[in-house]
């Protein structure tokens, strides 16, 4: 079982590259961000597509690219994991650049977890409509593994379409970095078996877990890695985690200040010494 800590930063707390040498320091296996470009405002509870309410920390996100890439540079063996970027907002060839960017920077660690979304107004002001919010992702998947992909990319769909062009750099990871599909709708599990390399996963009860994991297995016909997302301190619940053949947890590193951060760090550390 690898651990790795899940996290959303804020102005004026830990910065990004304290983080990285954090973990590292502390032997943790990962780092995984999360992405919202914006939240509109609203008169009422800030609600996400499921009616929760959404934590107020994740107003204030930064970019998540920009911060794994200054992680990168502090680091060497701690992995990024974009947990998940919402693909679906943003410009798939400028998508491509940046994550292949990112890959060489940092010698071949990333991860890169995608998302359909599920703040239905955030992705109506990136003019995606939410019904057709999963065919977007679908397609640019696959546009983005074309760039990194081949010499001279070409993609022709419904939502994204070019004729030959070159995109540079390639990845370093070959084909390219994995691409783990989050989520768990039937939709999620279709994409995930279709065009993911693995499956970025919320902490479900673990006969959820259970199910949902056989069934990707068996429609896939192969292995699928599985990496559990802010996962709660339960060593029962993760022992059961990796009884299924869970490959990674990323414990809460709450949002805090600088100080609390290695305080509430060495807590964690303690705990996965303990496991």
């Amino acid at each position: 079982m690898k651990f790795g800590i899940w996290t959303v930063i804020n102005t004026g707390g830990i910065t990004y590259p304290e983080l990285g040498r954090a973990l590292e320091e502390r032997d943790f296996e990962s780092l995984l961000v999360p992405e919202h470009t914006h939240l509109p405002v609203t008169d009422g509870p800030r609600l996400d597509g499921n009616g929760a309410e959404m934590d107020p920390t994740w107003f204030r996100m930064p970019d998540p690219f920009v911060s794994l890439g200054a992680v990168a540079a502090v680091t060497e063996r701690l992995k990024l994991i974009l947990a998940v970027t919402l693909l679906v907002q943003r410009e798939p060839i400028v998508f491509a650049k940046e994550a292949a960017t990112l890959d060489e920077l940092s010698g071949g660690r990333l991860i890169v977890g995608v998302g359909a979304g599920n703040v239905l107004d955030e992705l109506q002001n990136h003019g995606v409509a939410p019904a057709e919010r999963g065919k977007v992702l679908d397609e640019r998947i696959d546009a983005v593994k074309a760039m990194w992909t081949q010499e001279k990319a070409e993609y022709h769909g419904e939502y994204v379409d070019f004729d030959p062009i070159y995109s540079w750099p390639k990845p370093v990871q070959r084909p390219h970095p994995p691409i783990y599909i989050g989520g768990w709708s039937k939709a999620a599990a279709r994409r995930t078996v279709e065009r993911g390399d693995g499956w970025l996963a919320p902490p479900l009860p673990v006969d959820a877990m259970r199910a949902y994991t056989e069934d990707l297995r068996e429609r896939a016909g192969r292995p699928v890695p599985v990496t559990v997302t802010y996962t709660p301190t339960d060593a029962g619940v993760i022992h059961a985690y990796e009884d299924l053949g869970v490959e990674r947890v990323a414990l809460i590193l709450p949002t805090l200040s600088r100080d609390e951060s290695l305080v509430e760090l060495d807590k964690l550390a303690e705990f996965v010494s303990k496991y």
